[in-house]
């Protein structure tokens, strides 16, 4: 089974998300996904400044397999990008859960509340 920290909230779709301070929220994908993904190619991270709401789609991953749209877990405006996995994809392979993609200012911090935690998203990945 894929390590899936507690401090995290999960998504259907496969992205974590990681309340910080100042209802800044941290951005990845699951260990899970990028198990199912294989190695990582190419990541088309959202633009710093531009606004998602929660389910839009608003990056993509590519990888030997396929390329698969990530949508934002939580509404809000992208605040930053982690250029290390822009340079070197493979390191979300790695270790997805230190290598975030990017993260958000959250419009309403509670939306997290409305996705899943480990135990809860554990039984997604296992049916």
């Amino acid at each position: 089974m894929s390590h899936l920290p507690e401090n995290l909230y999960y998504a259907q779709t496969h992205e974590w998300a990681k309340q910080e301070d100042d209802n800044l929220v941290r951005i990845g994908i699951s260990d899970f996904a990028q198990a199912e993904l294989g190695d990582l190619m190419y990541l088309d991270l959202p633009e710093v400044g531009k606004h998602f709401e929660a389910g839009d789609p608003c990056a993509t991953v590519e990888s030997v397999k396929a390329a698969s749209e990530l949508l934002a877990p939580v509404s809000g405006k992208v605040v930053a990008i982690n250029s290390a996995v822009v340079d070197e994809p493979e390191l979300v392979n790695d270790d997805p859960y230190e290598n975030w993609l990017f993260c958000i200012q959250a419009d309403d911090i509670d939306e997290l509340d409305e996705l899943m935690d480990s135990v809860a998203y554990s039984q997604i990945i296992l049916d």
